[in-house]
């Protein structure tokens, strides 16, 4: 069988175009991701992904930025609403929350076709990390976020969907929006290795993480995710072995055309690179620049492929009533 293409693409609408199925047929994507533009109802969202695995001729894995908060792209009627993570770290029982939170979203996503989610968020929440980040965090400490990130990693297995960590190896000192702009970190090297690295490298037996777009100017003048040094910490130092994926490509933190970022993080070590705006003429270019994955890409993927198991029985109408319990001592949430 032939390699997958080492991208994870997204798509432009609601159903695929006559060029998009050429491009995912030519391509075989190792995985796409959805965003609100590609969803409408259940029926449709199951077609879409029935759509984007024929494409690629193989069960390919589809992601989403399903958090709770601000970053949930499935709203009510078709997933239940959460607070942000953020504000559920210091509740009592915060660890059984953070599993339920990830257990359900993980069986509202299999419903509709989706088997990946782009959590758990172990980026460490500071006084001044930007707000576009920081209450998506699970916790102001790095003791507090692998704890949260485990209850948060065990629901996503159990419920049969792939949870993708990120942003390795730390965004939580970021003060600018890399959507935006490059975020550059000044603190210490040994700060780093014992605060936001820590936290990654307790995570590094997971399948699959995405990195970060910032630079760590005592390390690397190079943003996280193009840079060899930083690459060499992800899989040396924080010591994962998993599918390494890009942080969005498209992202305004990094410079170039999308096409060359591309071909830059895959030498710097990334396994495969995302993309996410649907923009086919960026995907194409990108799609022919850094073609299908190496031996080592290729056997990391299926690896994260391999851990993508079955549902654990549970009674969901159970997990569903004990959420709804402690929905009702917290005013910021409105259980669907």
């Amino acid at each position: 069988m032939s390699a997958f293409g080492a991208v994870i693409l997204g798509c432009a609408g609601t159903a695929l175009s006559n060029a998009e199925l050429s491009l995912y047929s030519g391509m075989r994507p190792f995985g796409f991701i959805l965003f609100n533009r590609n969803l409408q109802d259940a029926d449709q969202i199951r077609a879409l992904c029935d759509s984007l695995r024929a494409a690629a001729s193989h069960n390919a894995p589809i992601f989403i930025d399903q958090e709770g908060g601000r970053v949930q792209r499935l709203r009510p009627p078709l997933a239940r609403d959460w607070p942000a993570p953020l504000e559920d770290a210091t509740a009592p029982d915060a660890e059984r929350r953070f599993y339920l939170r990830a257990r359900l979203i993980a069986d509202e996503l299999r419903g509709l076709g989706i088997d990946g989610n782009c959590i758990p968020t172990l980026d460490i929440a500071r006084a001044d990390t930007h707000a576009v980040l920081r209450n998506r965090c699970y916790g102001t400490d790095g003791d507090t976020v692998i704890r949260h990130g485990r209850a948060v990693v065990q629901g996503c297995l159990d419920g049969g969907v792939l949870p993708v960590m990120k942003h390795m190896p730390g965004h939580g000192l970021g003060t600018l929006d890399s959507h935006l702009d490059l975020p550059r970190v000044t603190t210490d090297r040994a700060i780093l290795d014992r605060q936001d690295f820590a936290v990654f490298k307790a995570f590094a037996d997971l399948p699959l993480a995405m990195t970060a777009h910032l630079v760590f100017e005592d390390i690397d003048p190079r943003p996280a995710t193009l840079s060899p040094v930083m690459n060499r910490v992800m899989r040396d130092q924080i010591g994962f072995d998993g599918l390494l994926m890009t942080d969005d490509i498209s992202m305004q933190a990094l410079t170039g055309s999308v096409a060359e970022r591309g071909v830059a993080a895959r030498s710097a070590g990334c396994d495969v690179v995302l993309h996410c705006n649907g923009d086919l003429a960026e995907m194409q270019a990108l799609c022919d620049a850094v073609g299908a994955m190496d031996a080592p890409a290729q056997a990391r993927a299926e690896r994260a492929l391999q851990a993508r198991a079955t549902p654990k029985p549970v009674d969901i109408a159970a997990l569903r009533a004990e959420a709804d319990a402690f929905a009702a001592l917290d005013p910021h949430t409105d259980p669907a």
